[in-house]
């Protein structure tokens, strides 16, 4: 299944409104890159991808529509899914979008 092109832009305009950013397909997506570090994605399994801070996964993770992302079956700490019913407003998109450019930001930029 393709990332949904819909979900990418809204995605997209507000990624780009809190500055400097580029795209990349990744994991069958398209991630949005904020300091080189990804920040969120539109899924290829719907919904979001994206990264937070590893000590505030647990309690995200109680959040309506939003489960772990999982590599080879394993949860992994600081990635979360966000189901397509759980960014249906622009207003609970720009939540979890800013949750990962706001994460992404306080990186260390990738050279």
């Amino acid at each position: 299944m393709a990332f949904d092109e819909h979900l990418a832009d809204r995605v997209r305009e507000i990624v780009a409104a809190s500055g400097e950013f580029s795209e990349r397909r990744m994991f069958g997506g398209l991630g949005f890159m904020v300091g080189g570090h990804m920040a969120v994605a539109a899924s290829r399994e719907g919904g979001l991808m994206l990264r937070v801070d590893p000590a505030e996964t647990e309690a995200l993770l109680k959040k309506p529509f939003c489960r772990p992302f999982e590599m080879r079956g394993k949860p992994i700490d600081g990635w979360l899914r966000v189901d397509l019913a759980g960014v249906a407003t622009r207003r609970q998109l720009e939540r979890w979008v800013m949750r990962g450019v706001t994460y992404a930001r306080a990186q260390p930029p990738r050279r």
